[in-house]
Order: C-alpha cells, then structure tokens, then sequence
C-alpha cells in the first residue's frame, strides 16, 4: 500500500496556507508509506528545482526522518552542518538551496502519516510564530485524514455481508458524519463526507426523496440527530445550531414528509431513503 493519494490533496493545500501565513519561500510534505517505513516527499511549493521531489525519507535519517521517528516537530537552524541530525539527503537539500529547515508531522491516532516541512534559503532561527503556523497547516491534513478514515471505514463495514446485524452502528456513525461535515472547512472535503452519507443512506441524490419531495441539507442533519435518539438541545449542540432552528427545521421537515411526530418523520425520510 503507498501513501493516500487522496490525502496529498490536503497536503498540498497545506503547504499553501503554510506559505502565506508566514512567508516562507519554500514548503514541501508528503505521507508515510506505511508498508514500507518511509515517508515520500510528493509536494513541493516555492521549490526552484526538482531534487526533492519523490525523495524517500527512512524513518530516524534527516530532519524529517527524525520527525517521523519522534513524532515531534523538529528544526535546524543551518541544515548541511547540523550535529542535531544524520545527513542523508544533504545533497538534495543543498542541490534546492535549503539552509534554516523545521519539519512537523501529521500524527492521526498516535500515528505519524506524514510530514510538512517549511525552509528558508539562509541560516537564521525559524520563531515560534512560523512554527506554530506549521503546527496548525499539520492539524488541518490531520483533520483531513480522520475525516477520510471514517468514511471509507464505513463504506468497507457496509459492504460487508454481515453488516446488516451491524447497522445500527452504521447509522449511528452516519449521524455523526453527517454533523461532523458542517465543521468541515474545505468545500470540496466536505462536499465529499456528504456524498459518502448519501451512500450510506442509499439515496438517489443527495436530499432528495421518492415522489420529489425535498430536504434541505441542514433539515436532513437534523433528522439524522433525531433518528439516532438526539433531543432537539442535543442536536443543536451537535450541529452549532440554536435550539429554536432545529425546531423549525424539524418542523418543516415533518412538513415536507407528511409525518405529524419526529418519529414519523424519521421512519418516513427511511422509507423514502433518505436515512440508513
């Protein structure tokens, strides 16, 4: 198995935000490579060359090595004559012209899955404000990760033949899918969970029901709460909404679904296979 192609997507957005927030000149990540103890580097920004792309980093060797191996960031002020790390790959760094180097990992339950690294091309200390920064870029991929985890999860649980005696779980992780994609901040990651919620629910297309009625997506957020027991405060808690939103839009939904109760509603958006 190589790195998560899907999660160098979230790196390279990373790298971005990286870079404007604290002016580095350069940024470069990639992921580990879990079947074989080594963390590739596939992303470059603001690199000049092309001798860091693709390099194979062994856990403990170099600066991200010895990121990955403690699962800490780590920084060196003049990369090439540094006594704080082995020098493997001094010709690459050299070859781009990388003096002051920090690396920080992207750790998901207690795993390292990845590196982020920003530079400078002269030797000066990198402050606690550019460090920081890079910290919050790797919380950002890590959040990305956990995210994809427990979709694809709940799609390998779903296809698996047993997983009817299991659906309730798959319904309760659905729930709390569907609220956790609000607080996904990027639209396209967040465009993606609600199309895997879709999934899981069967649907035909997102919030919408046999015999054209309508849900909107906040108005079936709320109907996933209800389903899984969650009264309205809970459910405004879990969702950051008011309580008196989430009656009103419990109410329009009962509306739409001809249901008089929340438990009609919810067995109905079943029936119309709107929920898992």
């Amino acid at each position: 198995m190589t790195a998560d192609v899907n999660g160098a997507v979230e790196v390279r957005g990373a790298l971005i935000r990286l870079r404007r927030t604290t002016g580095l000149p350069v940024a470069f990540g990639g992921l580990v490579e879990p079947d074989r103890g080594q963390m590739r580097i596939s992303e470059l920004n603001g690199a000049r060359t092309m001798a860091l792309r693709s390099l194979a980093v062994t856990s403990g060797n170099g600066l991200g090595g010895k990121t990955v191996a403690l699962a800490r960031p780590c920084a060196v002020t003049d990369y090439s004559a540094s006594r704080q790390i082995s020098h493997e790959y001094d010709a690459a760094v050299a070859a781009e012209g990388l003096r002051s180097v920090l690396a920080v990992p992207v750790v998901v339950r207690r795993r390292v899955r990845g590196v982020l690294y920003g530079a400078l091309r002269t030797a000066q200390p990198l402050g606690d404000r550019t460090l920081n920064a890079a910290v919050e870029a790797a919380r950002d991929v890590e959040q990305s990760l956990v995210v994809r985890d427990e979709a694809q999860g709940l799609l390998a649980a779903a296809r698996e033949p047993e997983a009817g005696a299991a659906w309730e779980q798959v319904r309760e992780a659905h729930g709390a899918l569907r609220a956790l994609a609000p607080r996904v901040a990027d639209p396209e990651l967040r465009a993606e969970l609600l199309a895997v919620c879709d999934t899981l629910a069967a649907a035909p297309a997102p919030a919408t029901a046999a015999g054209g009625v309508r849900l909107t997506p906040r108005e079936l957020d709320v109907l996933v709460c209800v389903s899984a027991g969650a009264t309205n405060a809970v459910t405004a808690e879990r969702l950051g909404l008011r309580a008196e939103t989430v009656k009103a839009y419990l109410r329009s939904a009962m509306r739409k679904l001809g249901a008089h109760t929340r438990l009609e509603a919810v067995v109905a958006a079943r029936r119309a296979g709107l929920l898992p």
